[in-house]
């Protein structure tokens, strides 16, 4: 399939969601500067609500149900920063949130999706919460799709209208990373819309490679995922997100776990910004091609979430011995 969310429809989106969002913040790092050598800048949307870009994409969405469809409540699978995202918005438009996850996901994940007003369910894996998301849907339920659903695309897009405005300047590249791709899609479908000539790196985690392994087998491969970078674990690319993977990236870069751990404590220390593996994958894959960059050049990363138990970066310093 062609792809089928374009710019006018990110810009639609932006105008319905306005003021529902924060509009985080765009700066030049002097500190990723000096390291890549580089002109710098990031998009920090670990401080958007929820925790990750995710509620952009389900304000856009939810928004775009009629009363009646709100009353039936909605339904999704996620184990991770959707299910967060999911719950506040539909606790915000007063609307019930089902949230099927997998036994697997972190106990922060399961507390901070309650938190925010959403019914947990848990399910042996994802196969069986999918079949069971479509089992509530026949039920009237809303069925909301993570990342293969054109209106999550088309919010999640809001970013890159933001990151083309805030940024101070065109852009040479912009790094962002990958998990089921809807993201990546959205923020191409804007930033390309805007400059083509802008290129996109997508980034992976090893253990996470969803959309590496689709775009080389030329079909949604279903993986297992290993990377402690959960919120990249997406089971399968779609048809949708891998059109749109071939459209916008110029490459997807492969980081080990190690080197997101690396990142976290770097950024925390000299950025004072906390992020989850999903996230500073991306400043480990610019530093992995910094040798590429020309002079004059201006890059982005694109910090996308916060969402990850302290605990859990003690061990894994321990275990990565950073």
């Amino acid at each position: 399939m062609s792809f089928d969310v374009t710019l006018a429809d990110v810009q639609a989106a932006a105008t319905r969601i306005a003021g529902k969002i924060r509009r985080t913040p765009t700066f030049h790092s002097a500190g990723l500067s000096a390291r890549l050598g580089v002109e710098t800048w990031v998009k920090v949307e670990a401080l958007q609500l929820g925790g990750s870009f995710k509620v952009r994409g389900c304000f856009n969405r939810l928004m775009g149900l009629s009363e009646a469809e709100l009353k039936r409540g909605v339904v999704t699978v996620s184990g991770g920063n959707h299910a967060i995202a999911l719950s506040l918005v539909a606790r915000s438009l007063e609307a019930r949130a089902l949230v099927l996850m997998p036994r697997a996901t972190p106990p922060l994940n399961i507390e901070l999706t309650r938190q925010m007003g959403g019914e947990v369910e848990l399910c042996e894996d994802s196969v069986e919460a999918f079949a069971k998301a479509e089992d509530y849907a026949r039920q009237g339920m809303i069925h909301v799709h993570s990342y293969d659903d054109p209106a999550i695309i088309a919010g999640h897009g809001t970013l890159g209208l933001e990151l083309a405005t805030d940024a101070g300047g065109r852009l040479d590249h912009v790094f962002i990373s990958i998990g089921g791709g809807g993201f990546a899609a959205g923020v191409g479908a804007a930033l390309k819309g805007l400059d083509p000539a802008i290129r996109i790196h997508g980034v992976e985690t090893e253990g996470a490679t969803t959309m590496t392994q689709a775009l080389e087998a030329g079909k949604p491969v279903a993986i297992r995922p290993s990377s402690i970078a959960r919120t990249l674990g997406a089971p399968f690319a779609t048809e949708r997100t891998m059109a749109a993977a071939r459209q916008f990236l110029e490459e997807i870069v492969v980081v080990p776990d190690a080197e997101a751990v690396r990142e976290i404590v770097w950024v925390l220390q000299n950025g004072r910004v906390l992020l989850e593996p999903a996230a500073s994958c991306v400043v480990a894959a610019a530093l992995r091609r910094k040798d590429s960059f020309k002079p004059g050049e201006r890059i982005c990363l694109v910090l996308c979430g916060s969402n990850v138990a302290l605990d859990d970066i003690a061990r894994w310093r321990a275990e990565y011995g950073v």
